[in-house]
């Protein structure tokens, strides 16, 4: 299951070369990235204007992940940025499987009713209300002969399960679950959806502990560095704190000594002398450990005080 969202960083300075503009009036940056819950497994940072809807932007990243995965079965999980009818036909026909939340209201046209007498309502924090298959109504873009756009109402014949749940938490709230993938139950869905949680979790995590909201670069090729430089470390990150059974903070500090006492080891190394470590933390396990591989720990090394520096 992969979770595929976006986060804005807004700078604040206005100083970006280019941005996708922010309702602020700030300029801003768009970072869409794909999680699988373990790791980020792609991610892209958008500063053109024509990527301010997430109807441009999620689908671009999801074609993305596709391409790089070939005979893939993932299914992909969004929140309500995918509406647009074209990225859902596109995501149908190329057997593409997704989750998404539907805007309440949207119009559609009923094939069938698949809510049976026997079929479980209970969802667990939330209770179906109903479980159609459903035809949905789009949008056309259409523009005449003097350059004028207008939209026209047409009818994607594409079979798309809908899902209305109502949470029980907060009764009145209904929340509208569109899929393609036909064989899961309502159950599947609805708990894959929930799952999306696990995106916002990792933003927080990029941008509380990683410090990803901090523009050190102000063009478009020097912000994809650093956020590329910024994954690499929080994957670095995850595994540590996954070997050690430890939380984030605790994970970040020990991480950082231990990159900090690398790098030391390498010049020192270099320079001829030798270098002896505290015994302090022998008990944790060092994912730098290994002493061979010289140049990927230097590459891992530099790339960690870089973003580490900035903390």
């Amino acid at each position: 299951m992969i979770r595929v969202d976006s986060t804005l960083v807004s700078d604040t300075a206005g100083k970006l070369q280019s941005s996708i503009g922010h309702t602020s009036g700030k300029k801003a940056v768009k970072y869409t990235m794909a999680f699988d819950r373990v790791l980020p497994c792609s991610a892209q940072a958008f500063s053109g204007r024509s990527y301010n809807s997430e109807a441009v932007a999620l689908p671009h990243l999801v074609w993305q992940h596709v391409r790089q995965e070939a005979g893939h079965q993932n299914l992909y999980v969004l929140d309500r940025g995918l509406q647009s009818g074209k990225s859902l036909e596109a995501f149908a026909g190329q057997q593409v499987p997704f989750v998404c939340r539907l805007k309440e209201k949207r119009k559609y046209e009923l094939r069938a009713n698949l809510l049976g007498e026997d079929q479980r309502t209970d969802l667990g924090e939330g209770v179906l209300v109903s479980d159609e298959l459903v035809w949905l109504y789009c949008g056309e873009r259409i523009q005449n002969k003097k350059g004028n756009v207008h939209y026209r109402e047409s009818l994607l014949e594409q079979d798309l399960r809908l899902l209305i749940v109502e949470s029980k938490q907060d009764p009145g709230q209904r929340y509208w679950l569109l899929t393609n993938a036909l064989q899961l139950s309502a159950e599947e869905v609805a708990r894959a959806y929930r799952q999306r949680w696990d995106m916002e979790v990792f933003f927080r995590f990029l941008k509380q502990e990683l410090h990803l909201s901090h523009l050190v670069s102000l063009n478009q090729n020097g912000i994809q560095v650093m956020l590329y430089m910024t994954l690499i470390v929080a994957m670095l990150l995850l595994i540590y704190k996954h070997a050690n059974a430890i939380g984030y903070k605790t994970a970040k500090r020990r991480f950082a000594m231990e990159v900090r006492n690398l790098a030391i080891a390498i010049i020192v190394a270099a320079c001829g002398g030798t270098w002896t470590n505290s015994s302090k933390h022998k008990k944790v396990v060092g994912i730098f450990s290994d002493h061979s591989w010289y140049k990927t720990r230097l590459f891992c090394c530099y790339t960690c005080c870089l973003v580490i520096s900035s903390w």
